[in-house]
């Protein structure tokens, strides 16, 4: 009697390990730049003191400044003011029998 037929076992694949290539890179994209105003007021007094004693204060800001890549740029501005804060006395000349 002659053998039963089996079919053959189904074909299992057979996996190679894969292959890694380099890694391919584009240009790089670069939006365009955002500009930014940042506007710094420095508020200086200046005290005129005429003749007496002067009295100089002297005042430390520290001004934490966090940055991130990007251009700057600078524009300095000064605005003076001038404040009479009483009359010069003129030693020389003292007032009168009438008080002026």
């Amino acid at each position: 009697m002659p053998a039963p037929f089996c079919p053959p076992p189904p074909c299992q694949p057979i996996y190679c390990p894969p292959q890694a290539f380099p890694a391919q890179y584009d240009p790089p994209l670069v939006s365009p730049g955002q500009q930014y105003v940042k506007t710094n007021l420095f508020n200086k007094v200046v005290q005129h003191i005429h003749p007496s004693h002067t009295t100089t204060v002297n005042k430390l800001h520290v001004n934490h400044q966090h940055y991130f890549p990007h251009t700057e740029s600078c524009v300095n501005e000064c605005c003076e003011t001038h404040t009479m804060c009483g009359a010069p006395v003129n030693p020389c000349c003292p007032p009168g029998p009438f008080g002026f």
